[in-house]
């Protein structure tokens, strides 16, 4: 019984791919950032990318789009940015994003698919929004499980903790639970990106343009000079620090303009890891921030994943912001397969 997915908010590409890698076949994407277009359809072939905002997105053309799919998969990652602790407190439900998960609802209980699956911040699960989403759906029908997920058991090389919600109306009313954690020992910063070739601060390598790296002013040369890895700004001379790290208001901010470990998963990769001074993104052993080819690469997104025509100037801030925003790859992979053995186990082998 094949299944057939559409992804809501879908971004670069990153859940589509991982289902796609599980053997799903997804159908289209839907996002309101034009800049996800060319990464969605370039790299998932056979998924239509439609820029439109969810809530403009009507049942009728959903149910269009599956067809006569046997078992149909809603899935996606409605906007976190209001519920990370990078923003509470500093948006509200005021913030359009905040209803986001409502209109997800609207167009489950419109279509009423086999499968629904929605991925976010751990914070979300604090919110009302989050509880009325999920009841919501048990209302309809739906055996929904709630699991806080660790990213680096599952071969993802960062530190990233997800909310997945996976819920079913298929079966005999046990619901649809993540597969088991497959590593005990996580995946590595060397292990993920210590073979790629080096490069300056400000340069980008001749076989990949994503391999570029933001160019460092003199005193944040100075600064990735004087860190450690695992260290922070604290070890640097007095006369390196910012003044905004002198005060009281900032002295708790230690994790920024810090290098990262060699030996260990990397911090959650956020829009702006491409900036040495935005958290703990300073290589661990080259003087500079990250590439945004390997901020891709610890989203276990592909190597080879295009995010820009070849021929176009990559813009860093916009790559950048697709990265961050996106589901891991790998993580996509694991809903899928968290799906696949949810139907083997209530409904027999399934192709």
């Amino acid at each position: 019984m094949p299944i057939k997915a559409i992804d809501l908010f879908c971004g670069a590409g990153g859940l589509t791919h991982g289902l796609i890698n599980a053997g799903i076949d997804v159908v289209a994407g839907y996002d309101l950032d034009p800049a996800c277009e060319w990464p969605y359809e370039k790299n998932n072939q056979g998924a239509k990318f439609f820029h439109k905002n969810v809530s403009d997105v009507t049942v009728e053309e959903l149910n269009e789009l599956y067809g006569n799919a046997e078992i149909k998969l809603l899935a996606g990652c409605a906007p976190c940015q209001p519920f990370s602790n990078y923003s509470l407190g500093k948006t509200d439900e005021t913030d359009s994003r905040w209803s986001m998960l409502d209109e997800f609802s609207r167009l489950v209980e419109g279509v009423m698919p086999d499968l629904v699956t929605m991925e976010n911040v751990p914070q979300l699960i604090r919110h009302d929004i989050f509880t009325n989403f999920k009841n919501r759906l048990e209302m309809l029908g739906y055996n929904v499980s709630v699991k806080i997920v660790a990213c680096a058991q599952y071969g993802i090389p960062q530190n990233r903790r997800r909310l997945v919600l996976l819920g079913s109306l298929l079966g005999d009313g046990i619901g649809v639970r993540p597969v088991n954690p497959e590593l005990d020992i996580p995946l590595t910063v060397r292990q993920a990106i210590g073979d790629m070739p080096p490069i300056n601060a400000g340069e980008t390598h001749s076989e990949d343009k994503l391999h570029t790296s933001s160019k460092l002013s003199t005193v944040n040369l100075a600064r990735i000079r004087s860190s450690q890895p695992g260290g922070t700004w604290r070890d640097w001379d007095e006369n390196l620090r910012a003044d905004c790290h002198k005060e009281d208001s900032g002295a708790t901010f230690g994790s920024v303009y810090g290098r990262m470990e060699w030996g260990k998963p990397s911090p959650t990769i956020t829009t702006q890891f491409y900036g040495f001074g935005n958290g703990r993104f300073g290589h661990p052993e080259q003087d500079r921030a990250l590439s945004i080819r390997e901020g891709a690469i610890l989203q276990s997104f592909p190597r080879d994943y295009s995010f820009a025509p070849s021929d176009t100037k990559p813009q860093t801030s916009t790559i950048g912001r697709l990265i961050g925003n996106a589901v891991p790859v790998r993580l996509g992979q694991v809903i899928g397969e968290s799906i696949h053995l949810h139907l083997r186990n209530q409904l027999g082998n399934i192709n």
